[in-house]
């Protein structure tokens, strides 16, 4: 269910939601504006903030099934993490109603997944999932940053 989820919110949702508004808007789908639209919504929006709201409800998953921590007194700073998740979140979700919240929310949103990222990199015994937190995190800080970068 990870893996289809990371898919679905990195690539799928966007790239529908792109080409959805390019045909009514009869914009090209290759606009910068356009694409940082979707993709901040999906990939900091929508995935931070359901992560987030998994971290906060069951924090057990994210330290035991991502990180392979066991510990009990992971979960608390899990939960903060959560807290995080959601904050950022809301922001994304939140640009889609206001334009001008779409470069803050790609500039939050891809220095947090490049670094959350370099985090994985350190980290010698990667399980599968981890391994793809880590590539999809520096994917989508590549992209959301670029995009950032091009509004700007």
């Amino acid at each position: 269910m990870y893996f289809a989820t990371v898919i679905l919110f990195l690539l799928v949702c966007p790239a529908v939601s792109v080409g959805i508004e390019a045909m009514r808007s009869h914009q090209a789908a290759t606009s910068v504006a356009l694409v940082a639209r979707w993709w901040v919504f999906w990939a900091v929006g929508i995935r931070l903030f359901v992560a987030g709201v998994r971290q906060v409800i069951q924090p057990r998953f994210t330290a035991e099934e991502i990180f392979g921590v066991r510990e009990v007194g992971a979960q608390p700073m899990v939960r903060e993490i959560g807290f995080g998740n959601l904050s950022m979140g809301l922001l994304a979700i939140c640009s889609v109603f206001h334009r001008d919240w779409v470069v803050p929310a790609a500039i939050v949103g891809g220095l947090y997944y490049g670094l959350a990222g370099l985090g994985h990199v350190g980290r010698a015994s990667r399980n599968a999932k981890e391994q793809m937190a880590m590539i999809s995190d520096a994917f989508a800080a590549v992209v959301l940053l670029v995009c950032a970068a091009k509004m700007v």
